[in-house]
């Protein structure tokens, strides 16, 4: 993401006051003008973008001779139906059609600008076109869109699963880590219940960031509340290939939050705390503090991922191990997990997390909540999740 806030919450001075950063047009991001004339090509620019890595256009900002933003920054004139072009644009020229963000930040005398964020496609290849010709974007400024010839349509394809290879290799690389970190700890896991969070980008493709920058962006995108620090002062940072991590050294804490140049973001901490459960000592998770570890791993998520400007699909998933005969507990409800293993998959567009990040933690806390054993109400949930951000917010 390129704007520190959601697209549609975007005024026409945030736009000023990005433009006024000189960030040059590139892999994922393209300045317009005004709305170009040859419909078609403008479908290209889109379609290229949702091919590769995902991007932003803005409209109403002229580029100079080194693709940064030129002055003075007041926009396009004031044009009504620019949202319904735009879209007729897609629907008439992509196939198949691009799903975008369109959001019109409207600012003095009757100007305005335009930002159209366009995600990484799981469709791909959008074609465009009578010639249904493929193009992704090269980031070039002699040649910002590369045309993909027909006979290599399958490359495009293969691509795009070679990056879900390198997700799964980048999730098993973050695991052995963890893993090693217990070892080094003289930990081991045999039967303990161990919790994982993770994001990644759905369709990794190479670094977004300089691994050497990581542990600097920690400190920045960390997350603080009263019932938690994604990165508190007193735990090392350790540098990894293409990362690092915050691993805790405190004593009977087992703990690693890992950040990859690549996007991906990956919690890990043995679960539960020894507490009374019914008249004697045993291993218990909370509902209410895996909702804590899941709103700071959430809100430090969608930090990294603004701060190294990625804006595509993204693929969470939340895991725990080693739960059968788990204590689990819920206000005053309790229960004895039955299940061995849960775990939960969601695909999602970052924009629509950001924008609903309140919707998708209660959504996944519910559901963590049953296949634990509790059958928490919908409006339990909900004035916990709400309670717990507000802290953040």
């Amino acid at each position: 993401m390129l704007f520190n806030k959601p697209i549609n919450d975007l005024t026409f001075q945030d736009v000023v006051d990005f433009c006024k950063r000189g960030i040059p047009e590139g892999k994922q991001l393209d300045y317009k003008y005004c709305l170009p004339k040859n419909k078609e090509k403008f479908a290209k620019t889109i379609a290229s973008f949702a091919n590769a890595l995902g991007g932003t256009i803005i409209i109403g900002v002229q580029d100079d001779k080194d693709d940064k933003p030129a002055p003075p920054f007041t926009g396009m004139p004031y044009h009504e139906k620019i949202r319904s072009t735009i879209e007729d644009i897609i629907q008439v020229y992509i196939d198949p059609i691009v799903f975008v963000d369109i959001n019109t930040c409207i600012g003095p005398n009757n100007r305005m600008f335009v930002v159209v964020n366009i995600p990484q496609s799981n469709l791909t290849p959008h074609l465009v076109g009578k010639s249904k010709r493929a193009y992704v974007r090269t980031g070039q400024s002699s040649r910002p869109e590369a045309i993909v010839h027909p006979e290599r349509l399958p490359w495009l394809l293969d691509h795009r699963q070679k990056s879900e290879r390198l997700r799964h290799i980048l999730y098993d690389k973050a695991e052995s880590h963890f893993e090693n970190y217990l070892k080094l700890k003289n930990t081991e896991l045999a039967n303990l219940p161990v919790c994982t969070l993770s994001v990644s980008p759905f369709y990794p493709e190479e670094p977004l960031t300089d691994y050497r920058q990581i542990p600097e962006i920690i400190r920045e995108c960390a997350t603080d509340a009263w019932f938690g620090h994604t990165a508190p002062e007193e735990y090392p940072i350790q540098p990894l290939q293409d990362g690092a991590a915050v691993i805790s050294n405190q004593k009977g804490v087992h703990k690693m939050t890992e950040f990859n140049a690549y996007g991906l973001l990956m919690d890990k901490r043995i679960a539960g705390e020894i507490k009374d459960f019914n008249g004697h000592e045993a291993r218990v998770v909370s509902i209410e503090k895996l909702t804590q570890e899941l709103i700071l791993f959430l809100v430090t998520a969608l930090k990294y991922l603004n701060h190294i400007s990625f804006g595509g699909t993204v693929y969470f998933r939340l895991k725990m191990s080693n739960t059968c005969a788990l204590r689990a507990s819920f206000g005053k409800q309790k229960a004895t997990v039955l299940e061995a293993y849960l775990r939960m998959d969601r695909i999602l567009n970052l924009a629509q997390l950001q924008d609903g990040l309140c919707a998708e933690a209660k959504s996944i806390v519910q559901e963590a909540a049953w296949g634990l054993g509790i059958p928490a109400k919908e409006a339990e949930i909900t004035a916990l999740v709400n309670a717990y951000l507000a802290e953040i917010e």
